[in-house]
């Protein structure tokens, strides 16, 4: 199937003078003004990264780009992917499909804008702003992100280590500590009195994996003295409570 045919049929009826394989180009078209229009045309059978590159390329050197591409029978090439529309408008790229000598414009060769996400934005702000430090390295694979929540639950896991404490006695330095507690996203906390958190086992696990990324005053609070030992020894007051069991936990952690 040749694509050059349909496409300079195309151009044509937009006021273009057409003529292939020019300096490299497969289609240049040109339209008489001031300055003169230049186009420049890119054909492939289907989308592929080297028809992006080419596109690219070639931008430097006309006011429009665009792709012309043979459509999938079924309608469910590449060309029809939102991902690959969306790529073309971030480049600025056209996009034509051809199919049994017909062209469809599928994409406009102007200047794209993405329409703003505020939720999105706001939550990559706050994320930003409430993590300590830089702990994820950026591409890190194959293990957990440490968040900001995963930073204040560890937080809140340091202080418990060396007592158990109410939520309220956390909350003076750490705002979020009684949902954190009340939650239970990762499993580090138990509940062996009314209103009284211990850390469990699990708990324990990740200050010894997480040691090095927590913050200063966090780490210090699992070294003997720190300043978890100033909080008060709840432990140690009778209570009526059944055993210590699992706080009920959240079907999911935050990121």
């Amino acid at each position: 199937m040749s694509l050059y045919l349909p496409v300079k049929r195309f151009l044509e009826r937009l006021g273009f003078e057409v003529k292939g394989e020019v300096c490299g180009c497969d289609v240049v078209a040109l339209k008489d003004g001031s300055p003169t229009a230049v186009v420049i045309g890119e054909l492939k059978r289907t989308f592929t990264l080297e028809l992006v590159l080419q596109a690219v390329d070639r931008s430097a050197a006309c006011d429009e780009v665009w792709l012309a591409v043979g459509a999938s029978r079924r309608g469910r090439g590449r060309e029809r992917d939102p991902r690959v529309r969306k790529l073309c408008r971030l480049l600025g790229l056209g996009l034509l499909a051809v199919a049994s000598g017909k062209v469809e414009v599928l994409i406009e060769p102007v200047p794209w804008r993405p329409r703003r996400d505020a939720k999105r934005r706001s939550r990559i702000l706050e994320e930003h702003r409430r993590r300590q430090g830089d702990p994820a390295p950026g591409g890190s694979t194959r293990q957990p992100i440490m968040t900001a929540y995963r930073q204040q639950a560890l937080a809140c896991a340091a202080v418990l280590a060396r007592a158990p404490a109410r939520p309220r006695d956390l909350k003076i330095s750490m705002p979020d500590a009684p949902k954190i507690l009340a939650r239970n996203v990762y499993g580090w906390f138990l509940r062996p009195a009314r209103g009284v958190y211990a850390l469990s086992e699990g708990g324990r696990a990740a200050l010894t994996r997480w040691k090095a990324l927590l913050p200063a005053d966090a780490a210090d609070a699992i070294e003997p003295g720190g300043a978890g030992a100033q909080l008060p020894a709840l432990a140690s007051r009778p209570s009526a409570a059944p055993p210590s069991k699992p706080v009920g936990r959240a079907p999911q952690a935050p990121r």
